[in-house]
């Protein structure tokens, strides 16, 4: 399957299944990739979480079938999956802008919030310095957390982690176990454990025969084909622009796909606020 069609089939199953309780593990069946994956290729390309989307459809719709009188706000309510028509009204309000009553009373503005099909076009302008490299196995040592798949919610959990690793001198004794000091890895696992959550851990390179250090994990990352894209200016503007690039011009026109098995972040020394600062994208990868 190829990475458009697979995104189009997600967006279909998913207006297919608007008034059924969410499952993101069976939305991200659909793309043939994990619940992770999914939801960060989701967020880059349309600029929203899956979870926004998702009530935004439902929301929609919701104000549409307020406006047949015969319909009860309760039954809506339950109908697109709230627990009350408090949290029902409140939700509708934000987003429309008028309360379920005002509109059943008629004569209110309601916004509209069409669903997404995929058209991904080739804009060009951002240039991607890039090279597909292949890679034996290589062993990391990593200090590892679990995180939500949700990405409203990992968005903040994985910066935090990063923090707690810079005070609690994680990332200092990373540097004294390894002899290439070139890089700090953000390596996120996309597809281990279960479907909630998914392993992300701060890392860097150590031999094999190295044993772990109580509060470590020694990994071994499997030999594979890899994209390893260079990334130039402060953090983290930078990179989430780059992220937006990869997944929106080189994997729709570059031939290959990712596996969903993992990808890397690699970061340098130096001030990462600067305009110049230097840290790559790793990405394994197969042929369309």
């Amino acid at each position: 399957m190829d990475y458009a069609t697979g995104l189009q089939r997600a967006l279909e199953y998913i207006e297919q299944h608007l008034q059924d309780e969410t499952d993101i593990s069976q939305i991200a069946k659909q793309a043939a990739c994990s619940p992770f994956y999914f939801q960060r290729i989701f967020g880059l390309l349309c600029g929203m979480t899956l979870g926004e989307y998702i009530r935004n459809r439902r929301l929609a719709i919701a104000g549409s079938e307020l406006q047949n009188k015969d319909q009860k706000v309760i039954d809506i309510a339950f109908k697109y999956g709230y627990d009350s028509p408090e949290s029902f009204t409140r939700a509708f309000t934000k987003f429309h802008g008028v309360t379920p009553t005002q509109v059943k009373k008629g004569n209110c503005k309601l916004r509209s919030f069409s669903p997404l099909s995929v058209n991904l076009i080739l804009k060009g302008g951002f240039i991607m310095n890039y090279k597909i490299v292949e890679k034996e196995a290589f062993c990391v040592l990593e200090k590892v957390s679990r995180h939500s798949v949700s990405d409203e919610k990992n968005k903040t959990s994985i910066p935090s982690f990063w923090s707690a690793c810079h005070e609690d001198g994680t990332v200092r004794s990373l540097l004294q176990y390894t002899s290439d000091k070139t890089f700090v890895f953000g390596i996120c696992y996309g597809q281990k454990g279960d479907q909630g959550t998914f392993e992300y851990s701060v890392a860097a390179l150590c031999d094999v025969n190295m044993p772990a250090p109580a509060g470590f994990r020694k990994n071994l990352i499997p030999a594979r084909t890899w994209a390893v894209f260079d990334c130039v200016g402060a953090m983290p503007n930078a990179i989430q622009e780059l992220w937006h690039a990869i997944v929106s011009e080189f994997f729709p026109t570059a031939g290959y796909r990712p596996t969903f098995e993992l990808d890397i972040e690699a970061y340098t020394s130096g001030d990462m606020n600067a305009a110049d600062y230097h840290s790559e994208i790793w990405v394994p990868i197969e042929k369309n």
